[in-house]
């Protein structure tokens, strides 16, 4: 008994200091929330200066927080973009860059993806004792070799769970009046395909052993007609709602075709429970927002609520949806010791519309919108971020800072080593944010449209000024437009821009909306900038390793890659919609 109470109380005192250090750990590696919004316009925003869409959360978390005001994303389309920000690198070193039209991953039926070797912030921070998820869209490649290879899966990325869309919402995803009726066929369809095809292996045994006496010509026509049952079924499902629109939880499809509208609420609770799950820390989420990409899916309570038709209504539903999110960090005692960042993976999409009814982005004052590499409009995003133990609140950083910035900043945070074998272009954020360091350590930044160098920038350290050297811009269609409406998306290449040499030059801080280009005669600096700049496009270049492309020649679509619920082809299901239901 009294050489029993000393080892009790050991053992009870280490429990207590095991607890107290795992909460110090805690607090010296903040849990991470990201959230990241698909095509949202910088102008969308309360806090960036509209006064029409009512985002009150958002505008709370820039009021509670830092605000950027020149922050730029790597690239001005969803992949490449998303590869940059997972990655810290420009997208044209990993490969997720096109020198063709397509400058996504074309559908989940394509092999193209993030190659394994690049490293992302949730593979650093897995290591460092994270637990690491992603609910919503990912975009970034799905299977390489067969249908449920799921070789980009995001599990060999460094997340630990997922639920979510793999690939983007567009057209075909929303409305879709059909799709009950389609699941009630194709679940019945199942059955008799399933009991024709006993009824003609039982035919086809009984004959070889002859025990039945049944011509071959009737039980190959059996087989005939399954495959013509087959092939019918599959040929009636052209659209790319049946193939790209679908959900997965982990590496299992749970609803194909989704339901659009009920997708983004159910991603929330998602959410929900992956915080509850993982409360004591520390954790990463990155949530990747379905929410304001066309065709705006958006539930009944918010249609009609904004003055701006679908697109402002699915912005509203957006920030209600952060709002719940955010409550949930507090409810928990989690908001000290929790970084939120927020952004949007690129400008807002000027040519999004129906008619005259516009159902993309507001860009504010920037010149250009979504798919333009170089002019502002396509970059120009939103940046806050939020920690209460470590950040002011109410202030806002006008010096340039990119996407690119929150790997090394959420390596710096973490304890990890950021990759020594590659180039890292973002720069950690905590200096900056913190007051530590005025100056962005951006110098320079490069701007990309597919595979093609666009624009250059330069801030430099001794200067207000931050010049921007236009090299190649879209040309705009039909004449006098400011977007490419005649083709949906600005080009990269070909007859459709114009070159520049000498390059167009901006001084941003002067001119934001890069509408009047500096000349020799009006800027005494002229020629000083643009060779410096020449000089740094050179240098950047060499570094510049060429690798696949993998949103060029691989990517097209492949039947035998696209995923399927059941088995090929009749892969429609809602499981989802039956657990909602207490079905499972």
């Amino acid at each position: 008994m009294k050489a029993g109470v000393p080892s009790i109380f050991l053992s009870l005192v280490c429990l207590f200091l095991n607890t107290q250090q795992s909460h110090a750990a805690t607090e010296d590696k903040p849990n991470i929330f990201l959230i990241m919004v698909d095509d949202l316009g910088i102008g969308d925003l309360g806090c960036y200066g509209n006064d029409t869409i009512r985002t009150p959360h958002i505008d709370r978390l820039a009021s509670e927080g830092i605000q950027l005001l020149q922050h730029v994303s790597a690239a001005s389309m969803c992949t490449p973009s998303r590869a940059a920000f997972l990655t810290g690198r420009y997208p044209i070193r990993s490969g997720m860059v096109s020198n063709r039209g397509t400058r996504v991953i074309a559908s989940l039926g394509v092999p193209s993806g993030l190659p394994h070797n690049e490293t992302t912030f949730a593979a650093l921070l897995k290591k460092q004792g994270y637990s690491t998820g992603l609910i919503g869209k990912w975009h970034q490649g799905l299977n390489c070799h067969f249908r449920s290879d799921y070789c980009h899966h995001p599990y060999h990325y460094g997340f630990d769970y997922y639920y979510g869309m793999p690939y983007s919402l567009y057209e075909p995803c929303w409305p879709d009046p059909s799709r009950d009726t389609e699941l009630a066929i194709g679940s019945k369809l199942w059955q008799c395909v399933q009991l024709v095809a006993l009824a003609v292996l039982t035919l086809a045994i009984g004959k070889l052993r002859g025990w039945i006496s049944v011509p071959w010509p009737f039980i190959l026509a059996m087989n005939l007609f399954l495959l013509l049952l087959a092939y019918s079924w599959f040929s009636s499902f052209t659209s790319g709602l049946y193939w790209d629109c679908i959900l997965m939880r982990g590496q299992e499809i749970t609803e194909q075709p989704l339901k659009a509208e009920r997708a983004g609420s159910i991603m929330v609770q998602e959410a929900i429970s992956f915080i509850e799950r993982n409360r004591r820390g520390p954790f990463l989420l990155y949530f990747s927002f379905l929410h304001v990409h066309i065709p705006l899916p958006t539930t009944e309570d918010f249609i009609g609520t904004s003055q701006h038709g679908l697109y402002g209504d699915n912005v509203q539903e957006m920030d209600a949806m952060v709002g719940k999110i955010l409550a949930v960090i507090d409810d928990f005692g989690l908001r000290n010791n929790t970084l939120v960042h927020f952004t949007s993976d690129h400008g807002g999409h000027l040519e999004g519309r129906i008619g005259h009814t516009q159902l993309g982005g507001w860009n504010g004052i920037f010149k250009g919108g979504k798919g333009m590499g170089g002019w502002e409009g396509g970059i120009r995003v939103p940046g806050i971020f939020r920690w209460p133990a470590k950040l002011p609140a109410g202030q806002s950083i006008e010096e340039p800072t990119s996407s690119m910035d929150i790997f090394p900043t959420l390596a710096s945070l973490s304890g990890g080593i950021l990759p020594r074998d590659r180039v890292i272009d973002g720069r950690d954020l905590m200096p900056l944010l913190s007051g530590e360091i005025q100056r962005s350590e951006h110098q320079f930044l490069f701007h990309y449209c597919g595979s093609y160098l666009h624009a250059v920038r330069w801030h430099p350290q001794d200067s207000e000024a931050v010049w921007k050297a236009h090299y190649v811009t879209p040309i705009f269609q039909p004449p006098g437009a400011q977007a490419c409406y005649a083709t949906k998306y600005c080009q990269c290449s070909g007859e459709n821009v114009t070159h520049h040499n000498p390059p167009l030059l901006f001084d941003l801080s002067r001119d934001p909306s890069e509408s009047t280009p500096l000349s020799r005669d009006t800027e005494p600096l002229y020629d000083l900038v643009i060779e410096k700049v020449a000089a740094a496009l050179r240098e950047h270049l060499k570094s510049v390793i060429p690798v696949q492309e993998q949103l060029s020649e691989i990517n097209r679509d492949r039947v035998w890659l696209r995923p399927c619920c059941g088995v090929f082809p009749f892969c429609l299901c809602d499981k989802e919609g039956k657990r909602l239901a207490g079905e499972l």
